[in-house]
């Protein structure tokens, strides 16, 4: 036998052993993983394809010289053979697409272990025994829970205190400042993500029954400032005359028509949880990996700053 062959042999059984040994010596071994079954076919495949191949064009450019018809192109005097593509290097390559396509269509990981899939179900049980277990907590102990939710997943920024860190997010501690008033009235509002069913329109659409006219900017600053002052002072009049009729006496707002712009409730703020929001400041993203309770503990302890 060809010593080059021999070595090619030798090296490509004690390759496959050390891959063996690897992976069938690890804590678990195959034990009829796929992935780890996958794992050792496929280096099984890499290593015997590559000294093969490796063996055989060394083994050819010891014995054969170049022929062929030349390429008109080339390169600094390197000139390049008009030579058919090998055929193994074709069948090869038709092999590894076949594979490739049963890999990711039939083996893994559409039809194999995930460690994603068993994170999600994982999180999937413990959300499932953590509403279980809480279901009934209410009051301050609920509040208490909110508070905890918050300091993980919400102070980053609304700050420690909710204050907002001066502008960075909005202030928790009020239902709604100012300008984020003014911009709501100017711009409409997507309601639908608060759970109600028709959107705000732009001040192109509000009128002030008093007046019979679309809202001025001096009625806007007005209400605004009326509104954020906790329905205080004045623009009573603007208010009653142009958001009254879906936002309700107070501001107390209407079941699916117009959201509670008085005060915090724990359903609206676990709405934005679930949605997220836009508003003068940015966009908020949505919290999917807080569960129903967790946000209906937050909602309860951002409605209690406001009390």
């Amino acid at each position: 036998m060809n010593k080059l062959y021999l070595w090619g042999i030798i090296i490509i059984a004690v390759m496959l052993g050390a891959t063996y040994l690897s992976v069938g010596g690890s804590k678990g071994g195959l034990n009829g993983d796929i992935v780890n079954i996958l794992a050792v076919t496929g280096a099984v495949s890499l290593v015997t394809i590559t000294v093969f191949v490796v063996v055989k064009y060394v083994r050819q450019m010891q014995v054969d010289s170049a022929s062929g018809e030349l390429a008109d192109e080339n390169w600094d005097g390197i000139g390049e053979y008009k030579n058919e593509l090998p055929t193994g290097w074709a069948v090869m390559f038709l092999l590894l697409m076949v594979w490739g396509m049963w890999y990711f269509t039939i083996g893994y990981p559409v039809n194999a272990y995930s460690q994603i899939g068993e994170y999600n179900e994982d999180v999937a049980v413990h959300n499932s025994k953590f509403e279980a277990k809480h279901k009934n907590i209410t009051g301050d102990k609920l509040v208490e829970m909110g508070e905890s939710v918050f300091l993980a997943e919400c102070k980053v920024c609304h700050g420690i205190n909710a204050d907002g860190i001066n502008g960075a997010a909005a202030n928790l501690n009020k239902r709604i400042d100012e300008k984020s008033v003014k911009h709501v009235i100017e711009h409409g509002s997507n309601n639908k993500l608060l759970g109600m069913e028709m959107p705000m329109p732009d001040r192109n659409g509000l009128f002030n029954a008093s007046t019979g006219a679309l809202i001025t900017d001096a009625e806007i600053a007005t209400v605004s400032k009326y509104v954020a002052n906790g329905m205080k002072g004045d623009g009573a009049e603007i208010f009653a005359g142009t958001c009254v009729s879906c936002h309700g006496e107070g501001g107390i707002g209407m079941d699916s028509v117009a959201p509670n712009i008085a005060k915090f409730s724990p359903a609206l703020v676990s709405t934005v949880l679930t949605n997220g929001k836009k508003g003068v400041i940015g966009i908020m993203p949505k919290f999917d990996r807080l569960n129903d309770k967790q946000k209906e503990a937050v909602g309860a302890y951002i409605t209690s700053l406001s009390k």
